[in-house]
């Protein structure tokens, strides 16, 4: 069972954690499990000792340390159990128990090969879900170099695929570039094209450009692109990130406070709804009490947290969560078991 742990470690280190394991949502339109996120990219532009520039990680990564501490609440009540076939093979049972969400059962499986990169990565990575009624969601991730990475992602719902994505990653010495494909049909022939790169300028300084363009007869005009420009400024532990485009203004900053707390704020604006949120959020991590907790408050008065606790010596690790908003009068639950 190491190597199914040391790649799922590697699969995203920063989100290898309980609530991330009893499925919590991820904000975005389709997100993949992400695959194998090396350390260099989850700590931003890194730099190396002789003063040379490294690979700055992908745009999809330029928020992340501010993503990575927020709450991602989840409401009812869940219970995983994961077990290992093999040090390449694991299955996990969950029965998930919500009024917000489909309740129900699902399988879960997930494979690890045997190409390395790294100590903690391993390729290729298939891990999917299926539930009794054969909805489905697959990824697949698989390394064909040290510069080039592919992932596949798709979800299938009362038998139809709604939603595929398809990116390629091609990482050079100073730089990232990335290709994503969406929802591609040649029946109606409508899709979403995203293209992405970002450059290390200095030691601190990462700048890029992302271009997404999408058609469709849905789409005004048949077609549609919209370029953003991106940017990251690392210094020591602390991280700012931004992105400008037509649709608005996304702003991230990211400070360790030490080696116990994490603090992040984020202020998204949008120039169509005409409305901008701002989100404060910090981790705490407790090390020694096997806890860790993530709490965050928004604009819109949503106060949220979850709390992570390892039961040892045994096997088990409990998740609370809660949301709140006192404005609308809103109060949501949710508590979790994960075994293995």
């Amino acid at each position: 069972m190491g190597n199914v742990l040391a790649a799922s470690s590697g699969v995203d280190p920063s989100r290898n954690t309980v609530a991330a394991s009893l499925g919590l949502p991820e904000p975005a339109i389709l997100q993949p499990i992400d695959s194998a996120s090396t350390a260099a990219t989850a700590e931003g532009t890194s730099v190396a000792k002789d003063g040379t520039l490294e690979n700055p990680g992908t745009v999809e990564e330029l928020h992340k340390k501010c993503k990575d501490i927020q709450a991602m609440t989840f409401e009812g009540a869940k219970i995983m159990l994961n077990k290992g076939l093999s040090n390449h093979f694991q299955v996990s049972h969950t029965i998930n128990m919500s009024t917000t969400v489909p309740s129900g059962y699902r399988f879960g499986a997930t494979y690890v090969g045997t190409k390395q990169y790294s100590p903690t990565e391993a390729f290729p990575v298939l891990l999917g879900d299926i539930d009794p009624s054969g909805n489905l969601n697959a990824n697949v991730i698989h390394q064909f170099s040290s510069r080039l990475r592919c992932k596949f992602a798709s979800q299938i719902q009362e038998s139809k695929m709604v939603a595929t994505q398809i990116t390629t990653d091609y990482r050079g010495n100073d730089f990232t570039a990335s290709i994503t494909l969406g929802n591609p049909s040649i029946f109606t022939n409508s899709g979403v094209i995203v293209g992405q790169y970002l450059q290390s300028v200095t030691q601190r300084v990462a700048l890029g450009a992302e271009l997404a363009y999408q058609y469709g007869p849905n789409v005004p005009g048949r077609q549609i692109a919209i370029v953003s420009a991106v940017g990251r400024y690392s210094n020591g532990d602390s991280v700012w990130s931004g992105s400008l485009g037509p649709s608005g203004l996304h702003l991230c900053y990211y400070q360790k406070a030490s080696d116990q707390l994490q603090i992040g704020v984020e202020v998204e604006t949008s120039l169509r709804m005409q409305e901008s949120v701002a989100t404060i959020a910090y981790q705490i991590d407790l090390p020694k009490a096997d806890l860790v907790f993530r709490g965050s408050v928004d604009s819109n008065w949503h106060i949220s947290g979850v709390l992570e606790k390892r039961l040892q010596p045994l096997p088990f690790s409990f998740a609370l969560s809660g949301r709140m908003n006192h404005v609308k009068n809103n109060f949501r639950l949710g508590c979790g078991l994960m075994i293995g």
